[in-house]
């Protein structure tokens, strides 16, 4: 029926894995929901049938989401998150480029207190920490919610073993955060950005930071600049000196404070304290996103969109830096 909720990364050898909720009775968040998964070989061009990662219970109202990958780029493992039915949180993992995948192992346990309720991991992508002291940290951004309360804080899991166990980090101090991407900045802080709720200031999105690889995270401040219908978004690192010229990291989300419409990606110069590019990517209706950079460095954003409603299709945007710049930037190392 519609498919929804993408979350896009590359592998080692260049291979594209872009997955995806199948929601198979209706449009809804909850019901008869797969994962599902689709493979390329060539940057994004050409597109491999539809795999299915994990389903349950056939026709069952059981619902498995919220997709969240990373790779590991020590070993070439892609490590996969999800939830079923946003209480119980699994990995599977891809030793092949994601043609094949492990029997998925529920963490539940390990990543999640006993009073929290909703659990949702991601959705989007997850990260790698590359500066010490936390090198090889694979760190999955997830949210939970207090029912009870109407309370939802944004959190971390991560391993420090390559995907053999999981272990949780902290929260967010803000109880009205969710939907969470993390990127780390050269100096090692990780920066969190989130999905905002009221009363907050719902139209911005939420900032925190962390300086001991995701055990405690600072209070969020609200970005001016980015603003939001109240919706995900997906942020990721495109360069670092001294490897390249200059530090860029790119933002995408429905850039409207009105409805979900106007994909927009976004460049910052600055490790996120301000965006000194914003380029519309699609002007329609639109919602979830996630970033991806391409090994010849091609950035990637996979959204969902469409000419009437958001949801008629899931698509992947393909351009250049200095596209997303008009030619007022050019990679240089």
């Amino acid at each position: 029926h519609t498919y929804r909720i993408p979350s896009i990364v590359v592998t080692n050898s260049g291979t594209l894995l872009a997955f995806c909720e199948g929601r198979k009775a209706s449009q809804s968040d909850h019901g008869d929901v797969d994962l599902v998964l689709k493979r390329s070989t060539d940057g994004g061009r050409m597109w491999g049938p539809m795999q299915l990662i994990y389903e349950e219970g056939g026709s069952a109202n059981i619902t498995i989401g919220n997709p969240t990958a990373v790779v590991d780029r020590q070993t070439g493992t892609v490590w996969l998150a999800f939830c079923r039915d946003n209480d119980r949180v699994f990995v599977t993992h891809s030793d092949d480029d994601g043609a094949t995948w492990a029997k998925p192992r529920e963490i539940t346990k390990d990543v999640k207190i006993d009073w929290w309720t909703w659990y949702a991991t991601g959705p989007g992508h997850g990260t790698q920490l590359t500066r010490p002291p936390y090198k090889g940290r694979l760190m999955i951004p997830s949210n939970h919610t207090n029912a009870g309360k109407k309370q939802c804080w944004s959190h971390v899991f991560f391993s420090d073993d390559h995907g053999r166990s999981w272990q949780l980090g902290g929260n967010v101090p803000d109880d009205h955060t969710s939907e969470p991407e993390i990127v780390e900045l050269v100096d090692g802080t990780l920066m969190m950005n989130t999905r905002n709720w009221p009363p907050r200031e719902a139209h911005r999105r939420a900032v925190s930071l962390s300086t001991d690889g995701g055990k405690t995270w600072t209070e969020p401040y609200h970005d001016q600049t980015l603003i939001t219908p109240h919706c995900q978004g997906s942020i990721i690192r495109y360069t670092a000196a001294p490897e390249y010229d200059r530090n860029r990291i790119l933002f995408s989300n429905p850039a409207s404070t009105r409805t979900r419409e106007k994909m927009t990606v976004r460049l910052s110069y600055d490790e996120g304290k301000t965006w000194a590019i914003s380029k519309q990517i699609h002007p329609g209706p639109s919602a979830y996103s996630c970033l991806v950079v391409l090994p010849d460095m091609t950035i990637g954003c996979v959204y969902e969109g469409g000419q009437t409603h958001r949801r008629e299709w899931i698509r992947l945007a393909r351009f250049s830096l200095e596209w997303l710049t008009d030619g007022a930037d050019r990679l240089s190392k």
